[in-house]
């Protein structure tokens, strides 16, 4: 991890709002030293991660951004349920179902940690150029 710029962190509420709140908070994430600041898919990812775990996680929400060196900048959402996100194929008409897959599809690294309280979806993307 980076040791010129701290972790922000940002408990966010058990609403739908907190996606919009979430977005604000990474747009402003950046980090000096790597010149590493948030690309507009990141927003994207977030705000994916966010609304999974209003609709199906449990309090506290927490979004987590860290520098990660020269690697980028590591983002993790966090909730009081340990029930992993589950990847499902959705079809045109779906109106949800697809966070997990772009997750995968857009960031350069994702996974799934357990936590005290419930577990971490993280995501790393790089550098912007």
């Amino acid at each position: 991890m980076c040791s010129f710029t701290p972790a922000a962190e940002l408990t966010l509420p058990m609403d739908m709002r907190a996606a919009a709140q979430a977005r604000g908070f990474v747009a402003e994430a950046t980090c000096p030293a790597h010149g590493a600041h948030v690309f507009d898919e990141a927003r994207l990812l977030v705000s994916e991660l966010v609304a999974n775990a209003v609709r199906h996680g449990a309090p506290p929400i927490t979004l987590e951004i860290s520098c990660d060196g020269t690697m980028g900048l590591l983002v993790r959402v966090s909730d009081g349920s340990p029930a992993a996100p589950v990847a499902k194929e959705a079809s045109v008409e779906d109106e949800s179902g697809r966070g997990v897959a772009l997750v995968d599809l857009i960031s350069d690294a994702w996974g799934i940690e357990p936590t005290g309280e419930g577990k971490a979806v993280w995501f790393r993307i790089g550098l912007a150029a």
